[in-house]
């Protein structure tokens, strides 16, 4: 017999999709679109229903690790969870993929709380993500439990004829005085397109902590369309950091909320993409209680025709005195072709605040290339190694240091520099 949760959620879903029909996909007509064309990726034709047969091996999986022996992973192949490519460890938790979760019976109080509470109503993504949502990833981890082990979730689309359409939804809880770690990562092993539309809810409660990190490093023929929403509770932290180096399309919609005083929130960010590519990142920091800090730092190297956005927003509400709000984009154009459109922003309705932000696009310190050739440095190496170094900082908050080296490997690949570790 069907549940009423279930009734409930197809009546969300209709409501969902006919509010998706009436909005449309975001064209440059829209304000928060004007800079990003997405006409590439909605005149193509998907599939929403993935073939589930697959013929990944142990080898191709081993690659995308990052040396974690000692991490939990999660793997989704095809939209769907596969419990013998998957190390899970973790105990004192409620784990599930989501598509189970949302038809566990058990689950519906934790569902009714909090399954799409925070993402966004209103706007075309998140409700064509509602709509067609059934794979993903669902942790809950109760009051004062501590994960020392990093979990990673790999969603990996192979043996696809046709173009595929994911609409994944991850859905994080992390009550009092819990810690967890979290890696996304999306990988894409065929030559036909795939579209990943991602809605994350994160939850995180008084004295919690929780880390999202985000690399983004598919091939050619891959768009990523991720919508993260954060919402924190008193006393609490939370960080979401965004590595992104390959995919063709790339938009990130970032979302935090503070629901309580002394919070702490921190975005980072990396891009270094070349010649088509299009990576955009649109932040908002909703300050909406007093004593709150939040720190947005994202560093951007673009080369050939490759197109950067940036668009950072920050609302501070008349009641959230004493908040201190830091806000950065620095970017570095490598070729002529290379563009970045970068708007921070501030709202501000509170009047004993410490609110800054800024961008600077430019090219390469002449005096330090200078300095590091006199000592016998080719002129190669040394843009790469001040490349390296303007990108660096981005990552230093990374407590997971498989996944510092990760990134610092990948950052010396694009760039081309020799590092030893």
């Amino acid at each position: 017999m069907e549940s009423l949760r279930h009734r409930f959620l197809d009546e969300e879903r209709k409501a969902a999709l006919q509010n998706f029909e009436n909005l449309g996909f975001p064209t440059k007509k829209d304000e928060e679109y004007k800079y990003t064309n997405l006409k590439e990726i909605t005149e193509k034709n998907y599939n929403f229903f993935p073939k589930e047969s697959h013929n990944i091996t142990k080898e191709q999986l081993d690659q995308l690790h990052l040396g974690e022996e000692n991490f939990d992973w999660i793997v989704f192949v095809n939209g769907k969870l596969h419990k013998e490519l998957s190390k899970v460890s973790i105990e004192n938790v409620e784990f599930l993929s989501f598509n189970y979760a949302l038809n566990d019976e058990k689950h519906k109080e934790v569902f009714d709380t909090y399954f799409n509470t925070i993402a966004s109503k209103d706007t075309a993504f998140s409700n064509l993500n509602l709509a067609y949502c059934k794979y993903g990833f669902f942790l809950k981890v109760p009051k004062n439990v501590v994960i020392e082990k990093p979990i990673h979730i790999f969603y990996i689309s192979q043996n696809q004829e046709e173009n595929t359409f994911y609409n994944t939804r991850n859905l994080l809880i992390v009550e009092e005085g819990a810690k967890v770690e979290v890696i996304e990562s999306h990988h894409n092993f065929d030559s036909t397109y795939v579209l990943t539309n991602s809605v994350t809810e994160i939850f995180t409660y008084p004295n919690a902590k929780a880390d999202w990190h985000k690399l983004q490093n598919d091939n050619n023929t891959s768009y990523l369309i991720d919508n993260t929403f954060a919402r924190q509770e008193k006393d609490s932290l939370t960080t979401v950091n965004t590595f992104s180096f390959g995919g063709k399309l790339v938009r990130n919609n970032l979302d935090f909320i503070h629901n309580g005083s002394n919070i702490n929130s921190f975005m980072n960010g990396i891009t270094i993409i070349g010649k088509d590519q299009l990576v955009d990142h649109h932040t908002a920091v909703h300050h909406n209680f007093p004593n709150c800090e939040s720190y947005q730092n994202y560093k951007g190297i673009f080369d050939g025709n490759a197109h950067g956005v940036f668009n950072g927003k920050v609302f501070v509400d008349k009641i959230a005195q004493k908040t201190n709000a830091y806000q950065q984009n620095n970017n570095v154009l490598l070729s002529e072709g290379a563009t970045i459109d970068t708007k921070p922003q501030l709202e501000i309705f509170a009047d004993d605040v410490k609110c800054s932000h800024g961008c600077t696009v430019g090219q390469l310190n002449e005096d330090a290339l200078f300095y590091l050739r006199a000592r016998g440095i080719s002129k190669k190496e040394a843009q790469a190694l001040l490349l390296y170094a303007f990108a660096n900082d981005a990552m230093q908050n990374i407590d997971i240091e498989p996944l510092k080296e990760k990134i610092s490997k990948l950052l010396a690949e694009k760039l081309q520099v020799d590092l030893e570790f």
